[in-house]
């Protein structure tokens, strides 16, 4: 299936959850409301016509203003692919879980929750993957400023040696 008719029978499914397809780059990818993820997931996976069985990666961009949540499924079945955005504020990024239709986001979800500060409602086990749980900020976003300090060690560095 190509990208256009993966939106247009996801549109037919939930009209109101999936937003506009965008083809102007690469890899075309379908707008979804943060609201709508789990729902459109559970499509993704169990439409007879999609048969996403595999989330192949699940990121975070820091798009100044919001963070964007990318989803890349893959159907080995029908050997399509597509690719999925949520966009949440940066002020309070929350969207739901995924882990439910794909238990491999687990981790994915971990590791944005970690990096960029993203809320997965519904997650079974949300806390830092990479980071110490007493870490604070998160290290991806574009505003985050590196703590000059953590734990009593300087992490200041001299690169004129």
């Amino acid at each position: 299936m190509k990208a256009e008719e993966i939106h247009q029978r996801l549109q037919a499914c939930l009209p109101d959850g999936v937003g506009d397809l965008h083809t102007e780059c690469t890899d075309p990818w379908i707008a979804v409301r943060p609201g709508a993820i789990a729902a459109v997931a559970r499509v993704c996976k169990e439409d007879p016509e999609l048969r996403f069985d595999f989330l192949s990666n699940l990121s975070g961009v820091d798009a100044k203003e919001s963070i964007l949540v990318v989803y890349h499924l893959y159907s080995y079945a029908l050997r399509h692919s597509a690719v999925l955005k949520v966009e949440v504020p940066k002020a309070e990024p929350a969207t739901q879980t995924v882990t439910p239709v794909w238990r491999g986001a687990n981790w994915f979800e971990r590791e944005a929750f970690d990096l960029f500060g993203v809320r997965f409602d519904g997650h079974p086990d949300l806390r830092r993957l990479l980071l110490p749980e007493d870490w604070e900020g998160h290290p991806l976003r574009k505003d985050y400023v590196f703590p000059t300090h953590y734990g009593g060690i300087d992490n200041t560095r001299d690169y004129n040696l």
